[in-house]
């Protein structure tokens, strides 16, 4: 099959599931041009199967240069409706490029849940709702609940996965193995626990330290949704793939999830290892430390 006419069928493909704007992984600008050089316009959306084409679009040699490859897919009657045009980026230091989109869950604007939770105005009202929490099985074998701590107002905020053994026992997140290396994580872009807000998915621990399951996870997302809620900060970091896959809503592996900055109703978040599994993979904390970097350098352009 020609390449104009893989292009024409990948564009009507993104259009049919509702993109607006589109990312072509793995393609270079100048083999997206050759591409299109070759290619032919696409139909108007709507338009009947079998109905005449329009004008062909001009030749290469005749069409305005661009470093926009968005200007030029249109150009090139690659799409239909004239989508928005990007927003301004903000200028990034000439050795570090700037960061790609990734995923988005929910809109900038901040949604009250229903129920209790939505009468909760501080960190601390929902933290005494979840003390009381009989919303899944696992309040049963817990010593203690973990709703979170750190500064209400924080600009960074740490999402993990749930309490191990010493946070089941202290009722306090991050302070195993795992805790003492976070803490070290954000001294390394000079934070201290007491700047930010750590919470887990979970906010019980299940037996054993086995994996959340789906209707756990579901018991205590509103809590940790109502709690970024109210501290709004400015960046989140996931750490973990089930803080990540929960917050952002999908079954991607932590290896897709990383090196972008995703949304979360307007709040940008960055995924990174776990820091239990760095104590397993150290070959992982060079990752990290580039993650923990972008969440730095979104706090400092903010």
């Amino acid at each position: 099959m020609r390449a104009d006419e893989l292009l024409r069928r990948y564009l009507e493909q993104r259009r049919e599931m509702g993109e607006r704007e589109l990312v072509l992984d793995g393609l270079t600008v100048d083999e997206v041009m050759r591409l299109i050089g070759a290619g032919r316009a696409m139909p108007a959306p709507g338009a009947r199967p079998g109905a005449a084409p329009g004008p062909p679009p001009a030749p290469p040699s005749e069409r305005p240069a661009s470093a926009d490859w968005r200007a030029v897919l249109r150009g090139a009657g690659a799409g239909g409706e004239a989508a928005p045009a990007p927003a301004p980026e903000q200028p990034a230091a000439a050795s570090v490029p700037p960061p790609s989109p990734g995923l988005v869950v929910g809109s900038d604007a901040h949604e009250l849940f229903g129920g209790p939770l939505a009468a909760c105005a501080s960190v601390e009202a929902i933290a005494a709702l979840v003390r009381e929490c009989t919303r899944c099985e696992l309040y049963r074998t817990a010593t203690h609940a973990v709703p979170g701590e750190g500064n209400a107002r924080a600009s960074l905020m740490c999402v993990g996965e749930a309490p191990g053994a010493s946070e089941d026992a202290s009722g306090r997140p991050f302070v195993g193995q795992a805790g003492q290396l976070l803490t070290k994580i954000l001294a390394a872009i000079k934070l201290s626990r007491d700047e930010v807000f750590i919470a887990n998915v979970l906010k019980h621990r299940p037996p054993g330290n086995r994996n959340p399951r789906p209707e756990e996870v579901e018991a205590c997302r509103p809590y940790l949704a109502r709690q970024i809620e109210l501290i709004r900060p400015r960046v989140i970091v996931a750490f973990g793939t089930f803080a990540a896959q929960t917050l952002l809503e999908t079954k991607l592996a932590i290896g897709r999830l990383r090196g972008v900055v995703h949304r979360y109703h307007g709040i940008p978040v960055v995924v990174t290892y776990h820091p239990a599994a760095l104590l397993r993979n150290p070959a992982w904390k060079r990752s990290t430390w580039e993650d923990v970097q972008l969440a730095r350098r979104i706090l400092d352009s903010a």
